[in-house]
């Protein structure tokens, strides 16, 4: 049976107002992915609250009130890193912001800089401060596209800042398409990584319990 009295977890659009009401300097687009990278890691070190003081830098901003802090920490771990969570089934695949944006220079560079925003916010959400972390294979074979991918997206970025009418309406039509592609190709990836990672994380949570002392 349903718990009629449960309250709802806060939506995006409730979740964004109080990122920017906090002045939070990274992105939502970029909070998600982190936070994906972050419930994936195999590091048995890492929790909720300290991935979201690192959407701050390390520190969460100063509140006015003990319920200005329960709102916002309840909004982002109650609400969005939950809902992330169930992207560790392979059912349930995480999905890349999308943007509806005509064929323009300045709209390709916005979209080529979400990309690569989302594919970093993953990766240091993954690595959890590490400057190394121990990945099972298929994850590590995913993580070298990523960052080629990355990479793509950041050279995009700087080909349209230093000559941004470089393209035609045509060959911009077709580099959008492109990045449509790529991105299915990056939703892929991202994927296959939580998945790979969520079984070794399992694994491994099995082998400490089993080497637990028996108490007599």
């Amino acid at each position: 049976m349903k718990n009629r009295n449960r309250p709802k977890s806060p939506d995006e659009k409730t979740t964004r107002a109080l990122l920017e009401k906090h002045g939070c300097p990274t992105p939502f687009h970029e909070v998600r992915t982190r936070f994906l990278g972050n419930i994936a890691t195999p590091d048995l070190t890492a929790s909720p609250l300290r991935i979201v003081e690192s959407l701050w830098g390390g520190e969460l901003p100063v509140f006015d009130s003990m319920d200005e802090a329960n709102e916002l920490i309840g909004a982002l771990v109650q609400g969005l890193w939950n809902d992330l969570t169930r992207h560790q089934k392979r059912s349930q695949p995480f999905r890349l912001t999308r943007l509806n944006l005509d064929p323009t220079p300045a709209n390709l560079a916005l979209v080529a800089q979400l990309r690569r925003q989302e594919l970093e916010g993953f990766i240091e959400g993954l690595f959890n401060g590490q400057d190394r972390i121990d990945l099972p294979e298929r994850a590590h074979q995913a993580l070298g596209h990523l960052g080629e991918l990355r990479a793509m997206m950041a050279g995009m970025e700087d080909l349209v800042s230093r000559d941004i009418e470089a393209e035609s309406r045509t060959q911009l039509e077709t580099t959008f398409k492109h990045i449509r592609e790529l991105t299915r190709i990056m939703e892929a990836e991202l994927h296959e990584t939580v998945l790979a990672c969520t079984r070794a994380r399992r694994q491994m949570v099995e082998g400490l319990s089993t080497k637990k002392p028996t108490l007599h």
